[in-house]
């Protein structure tokens, strides 16, 4: 069952109206700020690609699934307790603060941590067959993407082993000590790193920079917002808002006692 909540009845049209232009000229402004921001991010995420597509060849795959299937020996003992459950999470993001990893997460739900040092999104290979296998011994996980990359693993938790891996960046890196810790850059076939260090070198600035610009218009963008919101809060009766809001909760919650 769905419907439409109307909100609009809160507001005072009357002493909104004299600052129409004021509120227009806001909301382009932060709007501008976020596309920009979002442009700057995929650019980012597109170079980023580039630098792992130039090392991220059959071989390293290989060594990474090698590692993978040792970790897997050592962590997934035991026999199979039918097909385990994954949650998929955000663990870390880029926001007006930059990039933020909730690594508290990580640490309240595991003690065994894996730190993987990866500069060159190539946790994927690594990450992709210790969840498949998980699952499959009947271990719930918690999947975390990567938010430059969504269709690749970034951090992989499991609270019913105590167990975690997270990827530890340049712009995000694990502040604590680690179980184990594992170079993932090193995996890279050596002749390929020689071969396209200058140009790694200046995509990795390139995307550093873009980062940067990035969350400089993210915070430009809060900062519009919170005016527009300045602007609109006098004239909003919020006392209607909370008590649409209290009557919804205690209609959610009558359905599901049901």
């Amino acid at each position: 069952m769905e419907r439409y909540i109307d909100l609009s009845q809160y507001y005072d049209r009357s002493g909104l109206q004299p600052i129409k232009q004021d509120i227009l000229s806001v909301t382009t402004e932060y709007q501008g700020h976020y596309k920009r921001a979002y442009r700057c991010l995929g650019a980012a995420g597109e170079l980023r690609r580039d630098m792992n597509e130039l090392l991220d060849g059959e071989q390293v795959q290989q060594r990474l699934a090698k590692r993978a299937a040792g970790i897997i020996s050592r962590e997934l003992k035991g026999p199979s307790q039918g097909e385990g459950r994954t949650d998929q999470r955000f663990l870390s993001a880029v926001t007006h603060k930059g990039a933020v990893a909730l690594w508290d997460t990580v640490s309240a739900q595991a003690e065994r941590i894996y730190e993987l040092s990866d500069n060159y999104a190539l946790a994927h290979h690594l990450l992709s067959p210790i969840l498949t296998a998980a699952l499959a011994a009947g271990h719930d996980a918690v999947a975390c993407p990567d938010p430059m990359a969504p269709d690749r693993l970034a951090h992989l938790i499991f609270p019913g082993l105590s167990l975690a891996f997270v990827t530890s960046t340049q712009e995000a890196p694990w502040p604590h000590h680690a179980f184990r810790r594992l170079r993932l850059d090193t995996m890279a076939d050596p002749d390929v790193y020689r071969l396209n260090r200058p140009r790694l070198r200046f995509t990795k600035r390139v995307v550093s920079a873009l980062l940067e610009e990035g969350v400089t218009d993210l915070v430009q963008a809060k900062e519009a917002h919170d005016r527009l919101e300045r602007l609109y809060n006098p004239y909003v009766n919020f006392d209607g808002v909370f008590g649409t809001a209290d009557r919804l909760a205690q209609e959610v919650l009558a359905l599901k006692g049901t």
